[in-house]
């Protein structure tokens, strides 16, 4: 099955900006995340689009991927002619005699980044919180400092390629006499071999660690957020500077608040008695309880705003609103004196007479017959 246009998966445009294919990519990775979606093809889908955004946000991975699509440049053409298994770049030496442009196989190279998915609770995304996270990612190796080679040795210059980590291959063609580059066999395109490997990492320089990392979790953070922690991705190699860390907010519901950006929004149940006459009541907040004077005569829906009750503003001062909807409650199991008195109230509305439920039918047969 071919893959998607990776701008397909994040439904931005060609010329989007690096900031849009960032918002694109959060908005997909809120919504698919295994977490938070159960779905059958969540997981693929986000997968999906984490592979899409790796190319689009690198840009030198995008420049590529616009140039060639979904085709490695670096691999073989497959298919049609064959040239000894070279990608573009052997294909352009073959024709202008090349060979500049190749990546150096022993500098330095940046670490891969690393994500964490963090689930926190609703209040600690609305007021912060200082945490420690156990990070496993991959380290230099103590033992050899990341040499790969047994402590009191050194790798050494490949004999084959003489350190240039490359391979030549010449064939003669009707076309002429082509060079063809590919790694090196015997040090994989390192261009060092190791010939006493250090016990502990077995050669790689490289191993498996936990690795705890305090983190601040600003407050009015909201889900899907992602923190940078700089440096403390997966280490580089041959000196190169070590990725970051990515770590996404994933924030718990509440069982009564809801969050509008920076506002906070809760139903608040009254009596049939307090909307009708009024009354003082005392509503929850974030922090505390506060009191609410509701006036004689509130309608259900109504709603109230308690100013400065709501979210810090993550990139701001001040703080968002809490926003109070009134829930009139309908009273259930009543006495048979509460009954009466409510039958008793009726009458005195009018609401039960026999002229008031006539009136109200002839209204309605006249509405459904156009009168």
């Amino acid at each position: 099955m071919s893959k998607r246009d990776y701008y397909e998966v994040l439904g931005v445009s060609k010329d989007a900006s690096a900031e849009d294919v960032k918002k694109a990519y959060r908005k997909l990775a809120r919504q698919y995340h295994p977490d938070v979606n159960k779905a059958d093809d969540a997981e693929t889908k986000f997968k999906e689009a984490k592979e899409a955004y790796d190319i689009l946000s690198d840009d030198q991975k995008r420049s590529t991927y616009d140039r060639f699509g979904h085709v490695d440049p670096n691999q073989g053409m497959g298919g049609g002619a064959d040239f000894g298994g070279g990608g573009f770049g052997d294909i352009f030496d073959m024709f202008f005699g090349g060979g500049g442009g190749r990546r150096n196989p022993n500098a330095p190279q940046r670490g891969s980044d690393l994500q964490y998915n963090l689930q926190i609770e609703f209040k600690e995304a609305v007021f912060g919180k200082e945490l420690d996270l156990q990070i496993p990612r991959t380290e230099d190796c103590d033992k050899c400092s990341g040499s790969g080679a047994k402590p009191g040795t050194k790798p050494e210059t490949c004999t084959v390629c003489s350190g240039s980590g490359q391979q030549e291959v010449v064939q003669n063609t009707p076309f002429g006499r082509i060079v063809n580059r590919r790694p090196c066999s015997n040090c994989n395109g390192q261009g060092k071999t190791i010939r006493h490997k250090c016990s502990d990492c077995g050669g790689s320089g490289k191993i498996k660690k936990q690795r705890k990392i305090h983190i601040k979790i600003p407050a009015g953070v909201d889900d899907g957020a992602q923190l940078r922690v700089s440096g403390e991705g997966e280490s580089g190699t041959r000196g190169g500077p070590a990725g970051d860390l990515y770590v996404v907010i994933h924030v718990k519901a509440h069982e009564y608040f809801e969050r509008r950006d920076d506002d906070i929004y809760l139903d608040m149940p009254l009596t049939f008695v307090q909307a009708a006459l009024g009354a003082e009541v005392e509503v929850p907040t974030l922090t505390e309880k506060v009191k609410l004077k509701i006036p004689a005569g509130t309608d259900t829906g109504t709603y109230f705003r308690l100013r400065g009750k709501g979210v810090p503003k993550l990139r701001g001062y001040g703080q968002g609103d809490q926003h109070v909807r009134v829930v009139i409650v309908t009273p259930k199991n009543l006495t048979d004196e509460q009954k009466d008195l409510l039958r008793d109230f009726a009458k005195m509305s009018g609401e039960d007479t026999k002229e008031h439920q006539e009136s109200f039918f002839d209204k309605m047969r006249k509405a459904f017959r156009g009168d």
